[in-house]
């Protein structure tokens, strides 16, 4: 499996392509951290940050795209800039008929370090043991991206059988009930 991470910014956004499955070992495929100066006009930074988001998913081809779920957050500049780029990755994935999928920053660091509450320099340590880099992934962006294609691959097939299972499980109670209330019509 091929993921590709987003940790979305306006600013700075983290790109990164890891290879893998469950169970094996993991490989970095690419890194990279899209930037856009704060005193461009922010229709041309948005329009940068697409370009270089479809361009990763273009050149990497991956099965899945895994963006950093936004949260709410005191300075609501920041959070905005976020949602926007978060979007961007959104559009671009679904655009190519890749699936997309989303984990908060608290469980991307459980599942990296075993920890929510783990700091940067935490997740950027175990990214670089758990991918055997020797180069630290700078900045902090570029590891989150990664932590994220890491977590896509270890909790995202188990998420996607969860919620097909709750989907059929739904799809057949649904079926049920309609039968049953046909019958109840019959009589």
């Amino acid at each position: 499996m091929r993921v590709l991470g987003v940790d979305p910014g306006l600013t700075r956004c983290g790109v990164g392509v890891v290879d893998g499955s469950p169970g094996r070992p993991l490989s970095m495929v690419h890194v990279d951290v899209l930037r856009t100066p704060a005193d461009e006009d922010l229709g041309r930074r948005l329009l940068a940050i697409a370009q270089g988001i479809e361009a990763a998913i273009e050149q990497f081809e991956p099965d899945v795209v895994v963006v950093e779920r936004v949260f709410a957050q005191q300075n609501l500049r920041t959070v905005t800039g976020t949602a926007q780029a978060s979007g961007l990755a959104l559009v671009a994935a679904s655009r190519q008929g890749i699936r997309v999928a989303l984990h908060t920053p608290s469980e991307v660091k459980a599942a990296i370090t075993g920890s929510g509450t783990a700091d940067k320099a935490q997740v950027t340590a175990m990214v670089m043991r758990i991918l055997k880099l020797t180069v630290r992934p700078t900045p902090a962006d570029a590891a989150d991206a990664l932590a994220l294609a890491i977590c896509q691959i270890w909790r995202g097939s188990a998420v996607s059988r969860r919620d097909e299972a709750l989907a059929r499980a739904a799809s057949a109670r649904s079926s049920l009930t309609a039968a049953g209330a046909r019958r109840m019509e019959d009589r």
